[in-house]
């Protein structure tokens, strides 16, 4: 028996309530690009027109930017958007696409916990100093923010989040295995 296409509203929908959490919290972050806008032409105004540019903008439009794209990572996931070979996961059942999806995720926990460690060292040695001291790490600029230090621990909070989301997610799949209506 042929497998019947997923309905868009199915598909799109979010598996958990994190995922749910995510979508919610992304769309309200995704202000922050219109912020971006807006500071950056500020910067070209009184760069080019008062003749007295400003020694925040840049750096704080890159930490928003680099910010957004590091929590576009699990909001891809969130949204089940994220990049696949559809030319073979098109082509398969729904229930080959749940063991390649169990096999994705499974890689892909592998992965953020191993990444999740190596941001947390980041982490680390970006807040403390080597003697044990609180103190964040800055840029270094005039402006010298503790922007390398913040992103750094939006990183780490970021591969936690997709360590979670992947085993919320496997535990989906293996209840979609279990339902006999994907066989």
């Amino acid at each position: 028996m042929k497998d019947l296409p997923t309905p868009p509203e199915v598909e799109d929908a979010p598996k958990n309530k994190l995922d749910a959490c995510i979508i919610k919290i992304s769309h309200f972050l995704s202000l922050l690009f219109i912020f971006t806008v807006f500071i950056s032409f500020y910067e070209v105004l009184m760069r080019y027109v008062f003749d007295a540019p400003t020694t925040w903008v840049h750096e704080t439009a890159s930490f928003i930017g680099g910010s957004l794209f590091v929590v576009g990572g699990i909001y891809a996931f969130a949204t089940d958007k994220h990049v696949r070979v559809v030319l073979i996961y098109d082509a398969v059942s729904q229930r080959t696409r749940r063991y390649l999806n169990m096999f994705h995720h499974i890689v892909g926990l592998a992965f953020a916990s191993m990444m999740a460690w190596a941001s947390f060292t980041m982490v680390e040695s970006s807040w403390f100093t080597p003697w044990g001291d609180f103190r964040l790490e800055t840029s270094g600029s005039y402006f010298n923010p503790p922007y390398p230090a913040l992103l750094k621990a939006l990183i780490f909070i970021v591969f936690c989040v997709l360590f979670v989301q992947f085993i919320l997610h496997i535990i989906h799949e293996i209840k979609g295995l279990r339902n006999h209506k994907d066989v």
